[in-house]
């Protein structure tokens, strides 16, 4: 794998010089994509609540794909949005246990793109590895303006932000920033395009929005939008309005710079709805999470104006997010590396008012599978999809057209259709397991990235690791906080456990040393940024305008250890005491080079272990 990805970084190098001087034909490109936002959270769609004027305007005024799909979750359509690739064949089939890192072996379109002269911007949610070689400035994006992990107060995010005057990761560093979060990452990208229309460089923005992913959290004058509502909806929505007031702007920004006629602009999201449900679906079943249609099929919309995509035009082709990639290389001239295969196709004939889809495979079958799994396991939420067909987990056939709400198996009326579709699936599977048991490893000695910083979001364990900073505060995986703070289920109070079981720390990261030496690992309870003792509580933060209790908002449990403890490869090879004034707790180690399982812990006088949630490494000269 790591030889294919040096031949395509070469193949790529080499295209650089030769489309350098060809800016003025390529079309600019906006991408914005929402999190957690279905297709029934929009007004053009249906919904008879939120308020969404900009977007029902550039849905007048665009190409508009009705059964486009994408993963049930957010890093998995995340992955196969930006390579053309399975979410499966990516190493992305989860949003946490290391399995959310997007491997090495990946060519982006950042990639692409950029080797065909365009500047590339990332701005808001990556969801795809927070160290090297995952982070979106490895994988072909110039600029970028981010927070950590897959949300804002996620456990990789800086610490406590919470939305609103957060400080976020601009090209490696740390900066502050004033408002709500989704104004932040819009008005970064918009200075990214005043820069780009300045310099008469083509453009690639994507704009990938945290919002409105929980928890639930908007600007009070959007929460006043919905009088009436619950506090979850007037949330859930405000962050909605507040994401279309944003698409406005910068579409003005774009006419305002001369840049809207060669500008494409796509609008869409990463998967079912994990809110809205309760007031609109569409008629389907399922949300966020859900191998049925509403757990995947999502909203697509474009709009160019140079092209002739500046009309209603819709289309109800099967198609899916692997196919985007293929196809902003085909809308923009950009070649694809010999050696690339894409799992997509393109789907221009789809979004061109003008084309006669007379080639377009209309039999075509495609697959999408809610895993959320350390491994994944076969037929696991699967949908197996072919025209208006879905056959769900091997054993349920459903006509979408004819039954939208698939209500009505029809697996013993359709036995041939089904054993052609499980076919299909089976060869897949096939395919894609073999590569299942490669691990992306987080890099440690590498020039590119001296010093790592880990978090306990990417522990690879078989339950959920701590991925959210509530977790951190209320000692996730601490037996004696468990008892009394509750499980690590979700953003929101949970039942606790009186479970009497001694707390064992069942995770590791998995990293690749990749230059054999000296090694200072330094391990913390809290993270740097914190700057607090390992065994100190500490007091709750500010809370927020919202739904959601702030993440920040929670009071930081003591945990009383009195020794840490560096596990490598299943062996404890170093203890070294906690004192009361310790931050953190330094060890040097020498390191082979290759593959290693590095999971250090804390240890209590009773025996209770709990995995060090922080540890930075350096290189030792």
């Amino acid at each position: 794998m790591l030889i294919r990805r040096v031949l395509l970084s070469v193949a790529l190098s080499l295209l650089l010089p030769v489309f350098a001087s060809a800016a003025a034909t390529k079309p600019n490109i906006v991408f914005v994509i929402t999190d957690d936002q279905g297709y029934g959270d929009l007004s053009f769609t249906g919904n008879p609540v939120v308020k969404t004027p900009h977007l029902d305007r550039l849905a007048t005024e665009s190409s508009q794909l009705k059964d486009y799909h994408v993963a049930p979750t957010c890093s998995p359509t995340r992955s196969a949005l930006l390579t053309g690739h399975w979410t499966n064949r990516t190493g992305v089939w989860h949003t946490v246990n290391g399995r959310s890192m997007l491997r090495e072996n990946e060519i982006t379109v950042g990639q692409l793109l950029k080797a065909h002269g365009y500047a590339t911007g990332m701005f808001g949610k990556w969801h795809l590895g927070d160290n090297y070689p995952y982070r979106p400035e490895d994988r072909g994006f110039a600029e970028v303006y981010r927070h950590g992990g897959g949300g804002v107060g996620q456990t990789p995010d800086l610490w406590d932000n919470s939305y609103f005057d957060g400080s976020y990761f601009h090209n490696g560093r740390v900066v502050a920033a004033k408002g709500f979060c989704t104004d932040v990452f819009f008005a970064e990208a918009q200075r990214f395009i005043r820069e780009q229309a300045a310099a008469r460089k083509p453009f690639f923005a994507y704009i990938a929005l945290n919002a409105p992913h929980g928890p639930l959290h908007a600007p009070q004058k959007y929460l006043d939008l919905y009088p009436g509502q619950t506090p979850e909806i007037a949330s859930f929505f405000g962050m909605i309005t507040n994401i279309d007031d944003n698409v406005g702007a910068t579409r003005a920004l774009l006419r305002e710079l001369g840049l809207a006629d060669n500008t494409l602009f796509i609008f869409t999201t990463d998967n079912g709805t994990a809110t809205g449900d309760k007031i609109f679906n569409a008629g389907m079943r399922g949300k966020k999470g859900s191998e049925y249609e509403g757990g995947h099929r999502v909203p697509f919309l474009a709009h160019w104006p140079a092209a002739g995509w500046t009309k209603p035009h819709v289309n109800e082709t099967l198609c899916h997010a692997v196919d985007i990639v293929p196809t902003l290389l085909d809308l923009t001239g950009a070649p694809t590396p010999a050696g690339l295969r894409f799992d997509g196709i393109s789907i221009r004939p789809l979004l061109d008012p003008a084309s006669k889809n007379t080639a377009w495979p209309h039999e075509r079958i495609l697959v999408t599978d809610s895993q959320r799994v350390r491994d994944p396991i076969k037929w696991k939420q699967t949908a197996v999809m072919s025209g208006p067909w879905r056959l769900i987990n091997g054993n349920e056939l459903y006509d979408i057209k004819a039954d939208p709400g698939q209500q009505r198996n029809l697996i013993a009326e359709q036995p041939a259709r089904a054993a052609r579709m499980s076919a299909f699936y089976d060869a897949w599977w096939a395919e894609l397991e073999p590569t299942f048991a490669q691990t992306t490893e987080i890099y440690l000695g590498h020039p590119d990235h001296p010093v790592v910083s880990l978090t306990g979001h990417d522990w690879i364990q078989e339950a959920l690791p701590p991925w959210n900073q509530q977790h951190i505060r209320v000692a996730d995986g601490f037996a004696p906080a468990r008892a009394t703070a509750g499980k690590n289920k979700t953003a929101k109070n949970t039942t606790p456990s009186t479970s009497p079981t001694k707390s064992t720390h069942a995770g590791h990261w998995a990293v690749k040393v990749v230059a054999a030496g000296r090694y200072e690992i330094s391990v913390r309870r809290w993270p740097v940024e914190a700057n607090h003792p390992i065994t100190a509580a500490l007091p709750p933060g500010a809370n927020v305008p919202g739904a959601s209790v702030a993440f920040r908002a929670r009071p930081g449990v003591a945990i009383p250890a009195t020794t840490a403890t560096l596990r490598l490869d299943g062996r404890d090879i170093a203890s070294a005491p906690v004192r009361a004034a310790d931050t953190a707790v330094a060890f040097t180690a020498t390191l082979t080079a290759g593959s290693h399982r590095l999971a250090p812990v804390f240890l209590t006088a009773d025996g209770d272990e709990v995995g060090a949630y922080y540890a930075v490494v350096t290189k030792l000269r």
